[in-house]
């Protein structure tokens, strides 16, 4: 099959007296570029004719700019399918109001004869890190009874249960606030719509991304991703490149079935590629569990500096045995001390891989990432989210949180990706981020971490405008490389190409 792209014009492409390009693509591969005046010089071949003569589609982009697609590059595609059906808990702006939002809920479905009233209520999005009021379990009781209660933060690394809650999980806690691995073993417990529901909510997100531009992502679900992948594709999901991660609770069995990082998955249309080995080695800063240096303001006891959620001797053995049998690590670490020693288990495994989030890195660890080839994975949105945090809790380094032009300079790859759900499955938000350090009409943050837009785009896609590349590219209505902040934020998505195929149009 041959489809041709007529009228396309480069970003930033002004001189060669309004010159723009001719793409041709033949089975989902770049064919051909030619270069063309004004007028075009392409010739479209008459209907009819012999029949053994190719297929061709013909698509006019009417001077869009066209561009690599984008990928993300950390989601967890069941969880943002989920969440976006959940209480939102966004607006709360202390322990006592997201209380009362779940109050108006109750009361909604009462109102409403609910026959449902009794059913959990699944919350999410929640940031109490600056919230003047700890939440507790005798807060949320005294709104919601008997009803079980499960609130999310937006971080996904602190859950706040209420009593009635915690007796259905057969729970015995002080406080309601479970963190980490008690967070995400409930998480899971939470998963529980049937597979045919979350594989149609996630079919809809996936098209959603593709109106955005989004050609890949990197699904880091807590799941058996590869199973899990193969199955939608095979019944209809192929709008997206998946890279499909690997927990330690996998590890095994991906092992046994031969998956090596980078393997593409059979009877999937080369759509489905096995990633890395996915360790979360420290917290988060929101729920103050990043692993760091220098203790929390005010914190005291055995979590002061965050928590490292395994042991250096037992991650270096995880990484070795991945490495070993062709997996590669994508190691969570948040926090400096996180980095630094999620640094140290590459050194000694010879693993290679990524560092996700690397949120706050010391200068000295920037240049060991660089040394070492390591991948810095970084959700530049996060820092919009996250600035008054970073100022009151890391106030000493807060230098150095999200410090993406001194990666760059060091010669640090950088990979981009949204964490949906902790933000929303949308490049263009991580790309207006990393170009601005601004949202919102504020003052940009830390302004000298800025990069340019041709970095953020870089770090975003996989592949080029080029001869033998795949074809996946982005028609877009405005140059990207002519935009302000809020323009590169809303950037108007024209058309999306999988391997030649499209995925999301609004042309007519």
């Amino acid at each position: 099959m041959k489809l041709t792209l007529l009228n396309a014009r480069l970003p930033g492409e002004r001189g060669l007296m309004g010159s723009g390009i001719n793409v041709v693509i033949r089975d989902g591969i770049i064919d051909d570029i030619e270069f063309v005046g004004q007028t075009s010089a392409f010739t479209v071949p008459a209907a009819g004719g012999d029949s053994a003569v190719e297929a061709e589609q013909i698509v006019d982009l009417g001077g869009r700019f066209l561009i690599p697609g984008l990928w993300d590059n950390h989601v967890h595609m069941g969880q943002w399918a989920q969440t976006r059906r959940r209480l939102d808990l966004a607006r709360a702006e202390s322990a006592d109001h997201a209380s009362a939002i779940v109050a108006e809920n109750l009361a909604l479905r009462a109102a409403n004869r609910d026959a449902g009233i009794a059913e959990p209520v699944i919350g999410f999005g929640w940031r109490g890190t600056l919230w003047d009021g700890e939440p507790h379990k005798d807060l949320l009781d005294r709104y919601t009874g008997a009803t079980p209660v499960y609130l999310f933060s937006v971080d996904l690394h602190t859950v706040w249960v209420n009593s009635a809650g915690l007796l259905a999980q057969g729970i015995d806690h002080p406080t309601g606030i479970l963190i980490e691995e008690e967070c995400y073993a409930l998480e899971r417990r939470m998963q529980v719509v049937d597979v045919t529901t979350l594989d149609a909510w996630v079919a809809e997100a996936a098209r959603e991304a593709a109106a955005r531009g989004v050609v890949g992502i990197v699904d880091f679900e807590l799941a058996w991703n590869p199973g899990d992948w193969r199955r939608r594709i095979q019944n209809g999901n192929d709008l997206l490149r998946v890279e499909c991660g690997i927990y330690p609770e996998h590890l095994e069995r991906a092992i046994e079935t031969g998956l090596r990082t980078g393997d593409t998955v059979a009877s999937t249309n080369g759509l489905l590629r096995v990633g890395r080995l996915k360790v979360i080695s420290d917290g988060s800063l929101g729920s103050r569990t990043a692993y760091c240096s220098v203790p929390y303001p005010a914190a005291t006891g055995a979590r002061a500096r965050g928590v490292l959620n395994i042991l250096p001797a037992d991650l270096r053995v995880l990484m070795e045995r991945a490495q070993s049998n062709g997996i590669e690590s994508a190691i969570h670490a948040i926090g400096d001390n996180a980095v630094a020693l999620a640094l140290d288990e590459f050194e000694h495994s010879d693993a290679e891989g990524a560092i996700e989030h690397a949120q706050l890195v010391s200068p000295a660890d920037v240049e060991r990432i660089a040394g070492l080839e390591i991948v810095a994975s970084v959700q530049p949105e996060h820092a919009m989210d996250d600035r008054d945090a970073v100022d009151a809790l890391w106030p000493a380094h807060a230098a150095w949180a999200f410090s993406l032009a001194s990666m760059l300079e060091a010669g640090v790859e950088l990979a981009f990706g949204s964490d949906a759900p902790v933000t929303p499955l949308d490049p263009w938000r991580g790309i207006a981020a990393a170009v601005t350090r601004s949202r919102d009409g504020r003052e940009p943050w830390h302004p000298e971490q800025c990069i340019d837009v041709e970095d953020a785009l870089e770090a975003s896609t996989r592949s080029r405008l080029a001869i033998g590349q795949p074809a996946d590219l982005i028609a877009l209505d405005i140059d990207p490389l002519e935009c302000d902040g809020e323009q590169l934020r809303t950037m108007p998505v024209a058309l999306t190409l999988v391997a030649g195929r499209v995925t999301h149009s609004t042309l007519s």
